[in-house]
């Protein structure tokens, strides 16, 4: 038959009357009475079968069993608090939320959120993307930045990103498949699509091709592909799958890195882009990130 578990409410107790050498003074620290530290102290040696302290004129003090006990109970209790102040300092930190999409999220502000931690490491900051553009900034505290035409959003709102793209791929597609110079030869090629549920709010590849007055026949779109994610599109245009739509200030790494290129005119939507939303409420932090999210628009 299994001994029954030692109760583990005492410990404070015991390392409390271990550092102070006095039962009075573990009380006091600990906000108790002498009797009660001193039955603790009692009922825990008669559960254990040891005698933790050896009772002197003035305290206590440890015996070989209780400072072998003492050893271990005290690297556990500070442990606990240790980590419980953690917990404390996480909870008490200031936070800010922004509500965007995958593609802003994933290609645009991931990539400099270290510079954003840099600036204020004080302040933690939670990404909430969606596509789901009706709930973007549905919080009065959140800030949002929302692709969309300015009168979508009122005054208030300030266009971070403008809507320009141009087609894009690796050299090795243009390579094997190009040039594409004549923007004729671009309906020939492997198309990369983003579907959405809605009419698409930004340029899709029949937009982009309407700007340039070129049609493309239904049946040459065999062989193309499409997404449900900004990010899958870029990734399958880096894989040398076809022709994607990259949007200036998203894709700007990867042309600067030469993991991708342009390969077509660019052109741009008038009044349209990704804007930023300060939320309803305006905080301090709030207020900070809105700050840096604009300069570094500006700074591209």
């Amino acid at each position: 038959m299994s001994e029954r578990p030692v109760d583990l409410g005492w410990l404070r107790i015991f390392v409390e009357v271990g550092r102070s050498g006095s039962l009075s003074s573990a009380a006091a620290n600990l906000g108790l009475t002498q009797p009660a530290v001193s039955y603790q102290i009692r009922r825990i040696e008669e559960q254990m079968g040891v005698t933790l302290f050896h009772r002197q004129h003035r305290g206590v003090e440890l015996s070989s069993e209780g400072r072998r006990l003492f050893e271990v109970v005290e690297k556990a209790v500070g442990g606990v608090d240790s980590l419980v102040r953690s917990f404390r300092a996480e909870a008490q930190r200031p936070a800010v939320r922004l509500r965007t999409d995958y593609a802003f999220s994933a290609l645009w502000l991931i990539p400099r959120m270290h510079r954003f931690r840099l600036l204020h490491p004080e302040l933690d900051i939670q990404i909430v993307a969606t596509q789901r553009q009706d709930r973007v900034h549905s919080e009065s505290g959140d800030v949002a930045v929302v692709f969309g035409k300015r009168e979508e959003f009122g005054p208030e709102a300030a266009l971070l990103l403008p809507e320009k793209v141009a087609p894009i791929c690796t050299q090795g597609f243009v390579d094997k498949y190009g040039p594409f110079s004549d923007p004729g030869r671009l309906v020939q090629a492997t198309l990369v699509h983003l579907d959405t549920e809605t009419p698409s709010p930004w340029f899709d590849w029949k937009s982009y091709f309407a700007e340039l007055g070129i049609s493309r026949d239904t049946y040459a779109a065999h062989g193309d592909l499409r997404f449900n994610t900004y990010s899958l599109v870029v990734q399958a245009a880096i894989g040398e799958q076809g022709l994607a739509l990259g949007w200036m200030g998203l894709v700007d790494s990867l042309l600067a890195g030469r993991m991708l290129v342009t390969a077509g005119p660019v052109i741009e939507g008038p009044n349209r882009g990704y804007w930023l939303l300060p939320p309803r409420s305006q905080s301090m932090h709030a207020e900070r990130l809105t700050e840096w999210l604009v300069r570094e628009a500006a700074a591209m």
